[in-house]
């Protein structure tokens, strides 16, 4: 990748973690303010960043249609929106999708109450795969190469502490006997989860759906419980999917 490519990449994605000023940018990235004013101002005709009237930059619209469209082409994502719909309508808590997308599992839906409490997970965000339950879910059906890829991939971009490669392999191998998988605190320590694998006919793993809930109103004990209408709900999603 070519310096500039490199450095507008990195200017996106910290842009799009929460709007920066300029001398916040350049500081982060330990370059003369004039030398990011010139990249920031490019972006920003492309398009891709805007700047705002209080002096700070935000992501623009052109990359938001972009990265709207590209989620909209997610077939796993457009068959499973209802199905997803109807398991929130029943179980109230929040719902995940989550799906392997190159060397990362990603959260490519979510349906959530816009009156309750909201989950900091967003749409398009990365998932720690060895800590979560959809992460787990996922991991726990591909083969041996697959997984052992992606968590190499997890560990050199630094995205979560370094896995216990052997007690991973005892704790995926539980997940694979009884279907699902659960996340009590790990990730998040106030946010628990339960997760099953949407695995297709043919033992294709496709993605991974998940309940979640602030740990003091719905203790995993409870969660536990919806077992059975997110077991259905991965299931329909699984045979529209062939």
């Amino acid at each position: 990748m070519s310096e500039t490519v490199r450095r507008a990449t990195e200017l996106i994605e910290l842009v799009a973690s929460g709007s920066r000023t300029l001398r916040e940018i350049s500081e982060h990235f330990e370059v003369h303010r004039s030398t990011v004013f010139r990249q920031l101002k490019t972006l920003e005709s492309a398009g891709f960043l805007v700047h705002r009237d209080d002096g700070t930059w935000a992501i623009g619209m052109r990359l938001v249609a972009i990265g709207q469209q590209a989620v909209d082409e997610l077939d796993l994502r457009r068959i499973a929106h209802p199905a997803l719909r109807e398991l929130h309508r029943h179980v109230g808590s929040t719902v995940h999708l989550a799906q392997l997308i190159g060397d990362g599992v990603y959260y490519v839906d979510k349906v959530e109450d816009t009156d309750g409490v909201r989950m900091s997970s967003r749409v398009g965000g990365q998932v720690d795969a060895a800590r979560t339950g959809v992460g787990t879910a996922i991991l726990a059906h591909l083969p041996a190469p697959e997984r052992t890829r992606l968590l190499d991939a997890e560990d050199a971009r630094g995205t979560s502490a370094s896995h216990d490669r052997a007690a991973l392999e005892r704790r995926l191998g539980d997940i694979r006997r009884r279907g699902w998988s659960a996340d009590d605190g790990e990730f998040e320590e106030f946010v628990n989860c339960v997760a099953v694998p949407v695995v297709s006919s043919g033992g294709r793993i496709h993605g991974a759906v998940s309940i979640s809930a602030i740990r003091a109103v719905r203790p995993l004990t409870e969660l536990r419980g919806e077992l059975g209408r997110l077991q259905t709900c991965a299931a329909d999603i699984a045979r529209q999917l062939g």
